[in-house]
């Protein structure tokens, strides 16, 4: 079985609600290419090593959660951006991304899908900025703030960075994956005891100390791999195509 890339981006427009985001980038369908979609490559962020990957795989198609277009980038395709161009259409290959909407989906997003990798259970949206973007899980029985970073460093297979105390209860864990240092405040104002994110920032660690609470950089790459390979497993069953997970090793 397969799809051609309109018909891809036409379903996944739909089951991501993508209208219902003012993302900073283009969700869709970035690069068309002319194949028909058997093959699906998926991975994190549209670089040129997992382009040829992908390549190299012959997918003919690839689905990421970063692209290759952002609001503020400039209006020419030069330098590492044509490379990363010139690879896809030079294997007439189509390129997928979604940005926000793969962060907010509660089966196959971001978020939800860490949370459940880590056997939490997500139990209502957190909401940043207008948007649903993350979720809190609010345990039945509380456990210790290492206990849950145990299970971060399972499913992300690094050691996080973690400021608080890692012998305080844990009953509420905020999930907001990727660069989502600065809504950690919003996360303990909606009741998180432990907030997971990507990255910290430099006020991260007073901002522990001082408004209570852990916080835990898990890796913006690292905690943004559940969506993709969630979705792609999804389109397996909905289209047939084979799955490709490429995973390029970042340490951010």
């Amino acid at each position: 079985m397969s799809c051609t890339p309109r018909e891809l981006e036409s379903y996944l427009a739909t089951l991501l609600g993508v209208s219902a985001f003012a993302d900073y980038c283009p969700n869709g369908l970035q690069v068309e290419g002319g194949r028909q979609i058997r093959r699906l490559a998926v991975g994190v962020t549209a670089n040129l090593a997992l382009l040829e990957a992908a390549r190299e795989a012959e997918a003919d198609a690839v689905l990421v959660h970063h692209g290759l277009f952002w609001n503020k980038d400039p209006r020419t395709l030069t330098g590492w951006r044509a490379a990363r161009v010139r690879s896809l259409m030079q294997a007439d290959q189509s390129l997928f991304a979604y940005h926000l909407p793969l962060d907010a989906h509660p089966e196959f997003g971001n978020n939800a899908g860490m949370l459940r990798a880590m056997a939490f259970e997500p139990t209502e949206p957190l909401t940043v900025d207008g948007l649903t973007l993350g979720f809190l899980s609010r345990l039945s029985n509380a456990m210790t703030a290492l206990e849950v970073i145990e299970r971060v460093e399972a499913v992300t297979g690094r050691e996080p960075l973690v400021f608080g105390d890692p012998d305080q209860l844990v009953a509420t864990i905020g999930m907001l994956s990727g660069g989502g240092a600065g809504y950690f405040e919003a996360a303990r104002v909606a009741g998180v005891d432990l907030f997971i994110t990507g990255e910290a920032a430099e006020s991260s660690q007073a901002m522990s100390e001082e408004l209570g609470g852990m916080f835990v950089a898990a890796g913006h790459h690292a905690t943004e791999r559940f969506g993709v390979e969630l979705l792609g497993r999804h389109l397996v069953q909905t289209f047939g195509v084979e799955l490709l997970v490429i995973d390029i090793d970042n340490p951010v």
